[in-house]
């Protein structure tokens, strides 16, 4: 075979292997087209039946939300927010060890205050403050409402006459605004807002002011501020009460974060409110009142102690009443006629018609001298101060050198106008005035006129006087 038909063959050969290559090669790639095509079509979602539909994975949904406690101490422990920071500081360990060893002050104090407590720290949350001013009124008046100090101070938060005027609560014969329960929270709340931002948010500042008022703490840091001392509350030169009250008040929020601990017994109070105001469009008398939503008495008047002659005089024209009667109260004012209403109105008590006659006839008079105070004179005397400022017509505490003054023993008033012979009691651990004066089903007030020496903290084997002659 001749070279040139070689060549042409081998051309030939050639030109059929790229050929078949060609088509290999395009049959390979339409197949891989072809198949991804079909992996698109399998995998794509939808759209139309998705896009409207969100679902949320699993562990992307909320979280169930906390229980809410059942206690309102718990729920005062969940908002405490002045606990940061303290550390170790041996002025609140000296107060803590105090109510560590007097653990029944703590616990007759919640006793008293279970009626308020839950309203207070309502009031708080609302504010978003810290739930330990809820524990204020422990140290101010170991929750009683009817707590009255040396320098005048009045009411759980123990109002001085004229601030309480400064934040509107009212003061006169019949009705005290530092004693309410509601006005008087209010007013405790606006004040310690208005000193939180008198001193750039410092909390144990603005307590110190509450205790010793703004311009004690004021001048104290200018002072500290010009010999380039630090100016917070533990290197202020404040007065001693000063110096305590904060560690104090720190102290009984420590022990009431664990009381176990310090071996205090806690009772459980509801987280749920105890009382609701009814609304009332005259005055009236609340022993009657008591008498038509079958309310305790003494309870009644717990509930509102503004109203000095436990009548609906000079004060908001609304009663707190608890829970459980307030619909029953409601229903049974609106549903009463005109004349059935008259039969609430207040009368003026035997008792007073008997001590003002008494008054008149068996007076006596005292002259005031240098260094007097109302407090003083009528401690010395064993009167109340209110009675000496009734007996002689004086709206405040000013007194004059050699000004003299009238006044009554109210304990012989009474021992004339009825016969019998006071009954006495000796009190037993973890009394209160206001739990005898519960039991024995005497006021409050009464208590207190009998018993003249006695202060808000009673004593075990103490005798106190618990009926006196009617």
């Amino acid at each position: 075979m001749s070279s040139s038909i070689r060549k042409s063959n081998h051309s030939d050969a050639l030109t059929r292997l790229a050929q078949a290559i060609a088509v290999a090669v395009s049959a390979t790639l339409a197949g891989c087209q072809t198949t991804n095509y079909a992996a698109q079509s399998t995998v794509q979602p939808k759209p139309v039946l998705t896009a409207k539909i969100k679902q949320k994975p699993l562990w992307l949904s909320e979280k169930p939300s906390p229980q809410v406690p059942q206690d309102v101490w718990e729920r005062m422990r969940q908002g405490f927010q002045l606990q940061d920071g303290v550390g170790v500081n041996p002025r609140i360990e000296q107060q803590r060890l105090w109510f560590a060893s007097n653990p029944s002050f703590l616990e007759n104090a919640g006793e008293r205050g279970s009626l308020y407590i839950h309203y207070i720290v309502e009031r708080l949350e609302e504010r978003n403050m810290p739930l330990e001013l809820a524990l204020l009124p422990v140290i101010e008046s170991a929750y009683n409402p009817m707590a009255y100090s040396r320098s005048d101070a009045v009411g759980l938060w123990q109002f001085i006459p004229s601030t309480g005027r400064y934040f509107n609560l009212r003061q006169t014969r019949a009705y005290d605004g530092r004693r309410d329960i509601t006005a008087s929270t209010t007013a405790a709340l606006d004040y310690l807002t208005r000193l939180h931002d008198m001193f750039n948010g410092d909390w144990l500042l603005a307590l110190a002011a509450y205790n010793a008022g703004e311009g004690t703490v004021s001048r104290a840091i200018e002072r500290n501020e010009k010999l380039g001392l630090p100016t917070d509350y533990w290197n202020l030169p404040l007065p001693q009460e000063t110096k305590d009250y904060v560690p104090k008040f720190l102290a009984l929020s420590q022990v009431v974060l664990a009381p176990e601990a310090y071996g205090v017994n806690l009772n459980p109070i509801a987280n749920a409110p105890y009382f609701e105001m009814v609304e009332v469009k005259q005055s009236m008398d609340l022993s009657r009142v008591a008498a038509l939503a079958e309310i305790d008495e003494d309870e009644l008047f717990q509930l509102n102690p503004a109203f000095k002659q436990r009548t609906t005089l000079d004060g908001p024209q609304h009663l707190l009443v608890p829970t459980s009667k307030a619909q029953l109260l409601a229903s049974s004012l609106s549903s009463m006629n005109p004349e059935e209403l008259l039969s609430l109105r207040p009368k003026k008590p035997v008792f007073d018609e008997v001590e003002h006659k008494a008054v008149a006839g068996r007076s006596r008079s005292y002259k005031v001298k240098s260094g007097d105070n109302l407090t003083l004179i009528a401690k010395a005397n064993k009167v109340d101060v209110h009675d000496l400022q009734r007996w002689n017509k004086l709206n405040g505490q000013a007194l004059k050198v050699g000004q003299t003054l009238v006044m009554q023993d109210t304990r012989k008033v009474v021992a004339k106008a009825g016969g019998k012979k006071p009954v006495q009691y000796k009190v037993k651990k973890g009394d209160s005035l206001y739990m005898v004066a519960k039991r024995f089903n005497v006021e409050m007030q009464h208590l207190k006129r009998w018993n003249p020496r006695t202060g808000q903290a009673l004593k075990p084997g103490q005798m106190l006087v618990v009926s006196g002659p009617r």
